[in-house]
């Protein structure tokens, strides 16, 4: 606490992103892009989707759809017991 720290924390903390900073990001990922790339792949890196929700949308998504699985399975041998006990 120096005031040592890095510039990452000055990242977290920010709001505003400059276009400056978006452009560096996407030379970035765009020289990584350059280094995985196969042959049949497209030159350009791929965009990053933006997904507007908020982490709780996102993971509740993924919950709910565990549990509609879950229960999908459940289901079919729900289905399949009273055959078995006759």
């Amino acid at each position: 606490m120096d005031g040592g720290e890095g510039s990452a924390d000055l990242v977290i903390n920010k709001r505003f992103v400059s276009e400056v900073e978006i452009e560096e990001r996407r030379k970035r990922r765009q020289e990584e892009w350059e280094k995985v790339r196969k042959p049949d792949d497209p030159k350009e890196c791929p965009e990053e989707v933006y997904d507007p929700r908020s982490l709780y949308e996102r993971l509740q998504e993924q919950k709910d759809k565990k549990q509609q699985e879950f229960e999908e399975q459940f289901k079919f041998k729900r289905g399949f017991q009273p055959l078995l006990q006759k």
